[in-house]
C-alpha cells in the first residue's frame, strides 16, 4: 500500500510539473511604448470571472497537454473585454485547459490594452502583441513540441476582433522579424467576435478604445476585417448567438460570407439565444460549440 501511495504521489508531482503554467514576457523591450507606471490589476468578481485591467506588459502563458505529442497543434487565445479589460478566466485559462484535453498546446495572450498613457500609437499595440505571439510560438515550436504549420489564433469578443485583425493584417510587419517568420495564423476561431468597425455593426466601446471617439473613415475601414478578406485569409470557425445585443451576430455572418466568397474554408455556429460573453458554455442550449469546433478541426486535419 505504501509503495502504491508513493507511486501515485510521484505521478501527481509529474502531472503538476508538466502542467505548470509558464507566464513569459513577449518582448525584451516592448515596442511602441512610453515610460509609464505599471497599473495592471487582476480582480476576480462574484461571478468567478477574473478580469485584468491596465495591461502594459504583454505576456504569453503556456498550457501544455499532460501527454504532449510531437508536432501537436497550437492555439493562441485572446480573451475579450472590449479592449478595456481581459476576461482572463472563462475566455482564457479555462479554454486553454479544455484544449489541452484534445492534445492541443494552448498559449493565453495577455495583450496590451489600448491606452495613450502607455503607447505612442494605441491603434496598433494589440496587433503588435498578436503578431509577436505567433512569432514567439513558431520560434519555440520545437521546445513545446508544436507543429509550426498548425498555429491558430482564437479570440472572444474584442479578442475576436484582434484575432480577425491578425488574420487579415498579418503582412503588416509591426514587430522586428529578422528571421522573416510567418506571422500568419494557420486558422482562427472567432467567438462572438467584433469583426467590423462600421457604424451599423460595430461594438462602439471596442472601437472607441482602439481608435478613439472620432476615427477617420479610412481608419474605420482599415479595422473592419470583413472588408479585407482575401484568398490567403486563414480558415475560420465562428460562433455567435443571434440575440447578442452587445455585438450583432451579423459581424460573424459578414466575415463568414467574405471567406466563402474567396473560397476559404469556414464554418459558422449559431445559437438562437445566449447573449454575449458566455465563453465555452451557452446555458441556453445543450449544444456545445466546442464539440463542433473539435469536429471542424478534425475535418481541417488540424488535430
Amino acid at each position: 500500500m505504501k509503495r502504491i501511495t508513493i507511486g501515485l504521489l510521484a505521478s501527481f508531482i509529474l502531472h503538476m510539473m508538466v502542467n505548470a503554467q509558464q507566464e513569459i514576457p513577449l518582448y525584451t523591450k516592448v515596442p511602441n511604448s512610453k515610460p509609464a507606471e505599471n497599473l495592471e490589476k487582476a480582480v476576480t468578481g462574484t461571478d468567478g470571472i477574473t478580469r485584468i485591467s491596465n495591461v502594459s506588459v504583454p505576456t504569453i502563458t503556456v498550457y501544455r497537454p499532460v501527454n504532449a505529442k510531437r508536432n501537436s497543434p497550437a492555439v493562441i487565445i485572446c480573451p475579450g473585454g472590449g479592449y478595456t479589460i481581459l476576461a482572463a478566466s472563462h475566455e482564457g485559462a479555462d479554454v486553454a485547459a479544455a484544449l489541452n484535453e484534445w492534445g492541443v498546446t494552448a498559449f493565453v495572450l495577455k495583450y496590451r490594452l489600448p491606452d495613450d498613457r502607455i503607447m505612442e500609437d494605441k491603434s496598433i499595440g494589440p496587433l503588435q502583441d498578436a503578431e509577436r505571439a505567433v512569432q514567439w510560438v513558431r520560434e519555440h515550436a520545437k521546445e513545446y513540441q508544436v507543429d509550426p504549420r498548425k498555429v491558430g489564433i482564437m479570440g472572444f469578443s474584442a479578442g475576436g476582433h484582434l484575432a480577425a485583425t491578425l488574420s487579415t493584417h498579418y503582412e503588416e510587419r509591426l514587430v522586428d522579424n529578422p528571421e522573416k517568420i510567418s506571422l500568419r495564423p494557420d486558422f482562427s476561431v472567432l467567438v462572438y467576435p467584433v469583426i467590423s468597425f462600421t457604424d451599423s455593426l460595430t461594438h462602439r466601446g471596442s472601437r472607441d478604445r482602439l481608435l478613439g471617439a472620432a476615427p477617420s473613415a479610412a481608419l474605420i475601414q482599415r479595422y473592419s476585417n470583413e472588408l479585407l478578406v482575401n484568398k490567403k485569409t486563414p480558415p475560420a470557425f465562428l460562433v455567435h448567438a443571434k440575440d447578442d445585443k452587445a455585438v450583432p451576430w451579423q459581424n460573424s455572418q459578414h466575415y463568414y460570407e467574405a471567406l466563402r466568397a474567396h473560397k476559404v474554408p469556414a464554418r459558422v455556429f449559431y445559437y438562437e439565444k445566449g447573449g454575449h460573453g458566455f465563453g465555452m458554455n451557452n446555458k441556453t442550449s445543450d449544444l456545445k460549440w466546442m464539440t463542433a469546433l473539435k469536429d471542424w478541426m478534425n475535418v481541417q486535419h488540424l488535430l
